[in-house]
């Protein structure tokens, strides 16, 4: 990552990998996770994928073996040959609360937390 880019990110990317599913266009794909963020995901791309820029999808991240799951509404910004890019634009309070804790556990930084919560709420 350049240091432009990096100097802009203000959300932490969290190696993470675990099984996903993409909604999109009445369709769904089984996927990884690669990353995710308090803001977005990145994720495989999955075979088949030609879903344009900037629309709509949801995602599905199981945890613990199918117990859990963050689900975001998100969207898609960029396409990589193997990599798909997608902004949340919208989790549900449970799935916020997974998530958090995920990014507590592997940034081990209460202030560093608490700023990027300042952040997603600017």
């Amino acid at each position: 990552m350049s240091t432009k880019t990096s100097e802009k990110r203000r959300f932490h990317r969290i190696s993470f990998d675990a099984p996903c599913e993409l909604h999109c266009q009445d369709q769904v794909w089984s996927t990884e996770v690669l990353d995710i963020s308090l803001k977005g995901v990145l994720v495989q791309r999955p075979e088949g994928w030609k879903v344009p820029l900037n629309k709509p999808c949801e995602v599905v991240i199981h945890l613990n073996e199918h117990e859990a799951a963050i689900v975001m509404a998100v969207e898609l910004k960029h396409v990589e040959d193997h990599r798909l890019g997608f902004r949340c634009q919208y989790i549900d309070l449970e799935s916020a609360t997974h998530l958090k804790r995920l990014v507590e556990l592997n940034l081990g930084d209460q202030a560093l937390l608490e700023r990027e919560f300042a952040h997603l709420i600017d």
